[in-house]
């Protein structure tokens, strides 16, 4: 089940909303685990059970790794260490072995949340949760199980204690939760038709200014899906008392492709800083070490996402781009550049996201043969392009205004006016009515 679904949108959130809200205070995590468990179930109920057998034995393992006793010392390291090879073995094993048609709902994300909490407790950053319950409820809460944000315990921990459901916390997470849908339905499934029908026609039959517009198509709707599903979360956790972290911040306002990735999926980002980058050295140890440990990053972030060559394509692009970025950056003049750094960015990001949405190497090489001009297209002229254009300019258009913050800044400044609130409702139902002629896409971070 997903969130911009009608089981989900009509039938489960009213009637969890309804328990939640006359369950006394006290007994509300039980109500959000139970809760949690039947969303689970009812998307890939086949793996329920190893995701609460992970949950209880990571629970068990907390509590011993917080032992301070300097006899039992070599056993919490052991047990760290096994602890960890576990946990990222069972994810390794299901990325290589049928890709993500194999993974269970959300491994890659709920995974990597037990690992946060191990090492923090580990560390001692973090102490640890005596009560399963309270464990277990911040694993599995619907909200953010399927895909993110990857949230830390230490985030979280204070809600799960103390928490009030209020109609002001319900009203402001639909408002969110509403601007997720729109994202997701109203323009992401909605311009990524450019990319499925060129996927369709085939890669040799299209020109280089349709290459181009595709490109910036599966860009715009690769963003719109994730971000509306990360609104949709954090709208889910105001609805209950939890705040949920931030996941995405304008992207596309970026000046180059590292400060991209500090605004895209900006959990998984901090994660890989918190317990690989700094652990390893960070930029302290100077630049040879430093692109090392980029390396070392962005190869894992590419593996998280997939076992595929082309994910490593992607990464090993990133991490080259990064490099040079480093390097160029201690060019004074660089940084007075206002207007040449975006558009960098908008020619490099849609390129290193044909590297990510193309699994097939050989395809991929003929794509981007198509984007550098290399290869000239079958029908031998531009019409396909203008073609597209007609057809998907306009909300090309609105994607790319919808990138910038005039957006946010309008529903900053109407969002308590009875007039954004009935556009909000509006909006709602007519995605839902979309949703009822068109059926519902599942998010493409599912598949991670």
């Amino acid at each position: 089940m997903i969130f911009s679904s009608i089981e989900f949108l009509l039938w489960f959130l009213p009637i969890f909303l309804i328990v939640y809200g006359i369950t006394p205070h006290k007994y509300r995590n039980l109500t959000l685990l139970i809760g949690s468990i039947v969303f689970y179930a009812m998307g890939d109920a086949g793996n329920l059970a190893p995701l609460m057998l992970s949950v209880l034995c990571n629970y068990f393992i907390g509590l011993h790794l917080a032992k301070r006793s300097p006899r039992t010392l070599w056993r919490k390291r052991l047990l760290f260490v096994t602890a960890l090879s576990i946990n990222i073995g069972i994810l390794i094993w299901f990325k290589c072995r049928g890709g993500s048609a194999g993974l269970p709902l959300g491994i890659s994300f709920y995974t990597f949340q037990i690992l946060s909490y191990l090492i923090d407790v580990y560390r001692g950053d973090a102490d640890r949760e005596y009560s399963f319950l309270k464990f277990a409820t911040y694993v599995v809460m619907f909200p953010k199980l399927i895909s993110g944000p990857i949230t830390r315990y230490g985030e979280v921990k204070d809600s799960l204690y103390n928490r009030t459901f209020t109609m002001q916390g319900l009203e402001d997470g639909m408002k969110l939760f509403v601007l997720g849908l729109a994202a997701k339905v109203l323009l992401a499934d909605r311009v990524g038709i450019l990319w499925h029908e060129v996927q369709v026609t085939g890669f040799e039959s299209i020109s280089t200014p349709l290459a181009w517009l595709a490109a910036i198509a599966y860009s715009m709707e690769i963003y719109f899906d994730f971000w509306g599903y990360s609104l949709m979360a954090m709208g889910l956790g105001r609805m209950l008392g939890i705040e949920l972290p931030r996941n995405f911040r304008r992207p596309y306002m970026a000046r180059g492709v590292r400060d991209f990735y500090r605004r895209w999926h900006m959990t998984l980002g901090q994660w890989f800083c918190r317990y690989v980058y700094i652990p390893l050295g960070g930029s302290r140890r100077g630049e040879l070490c430093t692109i090392f440990n980029l390396l070392v990053v962005w190869m894992l972030t590419a593996f998280w996402h997939g076992a595929g060559w082309n994910f490593f394509c992607w990464g090993g692009l990133l991490w080259i781009c990064i490099v040079l970025e480093r390097q160029l950056g201690r060019l004074k003049f660089v940084h007075k550049m206002k207007v040449l750094p975006h558009i960098y960015l908008w020619l490099i990001i849609p390129v290193s996201w044909m590297c990510f949405a193309i699994t097939d190497l050989s395809q991929l090489q003929v794509y981007l043969d198509k984007m550098m001009w290399l290869v000239p297209g079958i029908s031998g002229g531009y019409e396909d392009a203008w073609k597209a254009l007609s057809t998907y300019g306009g909300l090309l258009v609105v994607s790319g205004l919808a990138c910038t913050p005039a957006i946010e800044k309008l529903y900053d400044y109407g969002k308590d006016k009875i007039l954004m609130k009935i556009l909000l409702a509006a909006v709602f139902w007519y995605c839902v009515w979309r949703l009822i002629l068109e059926g519902n896409n599942p998010f493409m971070y599912f598949s991670f």
